[in-house]
């Protein structure tokens, strides 16, 4: 074989391995885009579920009025929150949760109506589920912006028209009442 096709060889199959680099490389980035959206489908259900729950307690007539009202105008305001106030509007359901629940005679209070233990249980859950799911949404957006920050990510535009993943950040932290793992 004369020395320019052997090299004329090697060319090809370097930028064929290039190539595919490359292309694994998209298709890793286009999973972990795929996991981000998933994680914040799983973030959206778990804030809603959370929102409902405390609207329902609300309206309940277990709480006095004035932490019904609270945690009434909380959970509307999350629940109704356009995307760009969205963070706010959740962390202050949570401060709401945490003024309200912050005595945990209150939780009791709760237990004792009709359905209140159902009910306490159900807030209980909501609460913890949004941190995970805070959680696994921002870890996605990390992995995601890790592998975006790579040099032949941007040379290449590996990530084509993707919108820059944005974590979600709020004060999620639960009320002291609402930890207890025995409820």
């Amino acid at each position: 074989m004369p020395p320019v096709t052997a090299t004329l060889i090697w060319t090809l199959v370097v930028l064929v391995a290039i190539g595919l680099y490359l292309s694994w490389t998209a298709g890793r980035l286009d999973r972990l885009h795929a996991r981000i959206d998933a994680a914040r489908a799983a973030l959206d259900a778990q804030l809603l579920r959370r929102a409902s729950v405390a609207q329902e307690l609300a309206t309940s007539k277990v709480l006095d009025p004035a932490a019904s009202i609270v945690l009434y105008e909380a959970a509307h305001a999350a629940r109704q929150a356009e995307e760009e106030q969205r963070e706010v509007a959740e962390s202050d359901l949570s401060h709401a949760l945490r003024a309200v629940f912050a005595d945990a005679r209150q939780l009791d209070f709760v237990r004792e109506a009709p359905g209140g233990d159902a009910a306490a249980r159900e807030l209980t859950e909501a609460v913890r589920r949004v941190p995970m799911a805070r959680r696994f949404h921002n870890d996605a957006v990390g992995a995601v912006r890790r592998l975006r920050q790579h040099r032949k990510v941007r040379w290449f535009r590996l990530a084509g028209h993707a919108p820059f993943p944005m974590a979600f950040e709020m004060d999620d932290e639960p009320p002291a009442a609402l930890e207890d793992r025995s409820v």
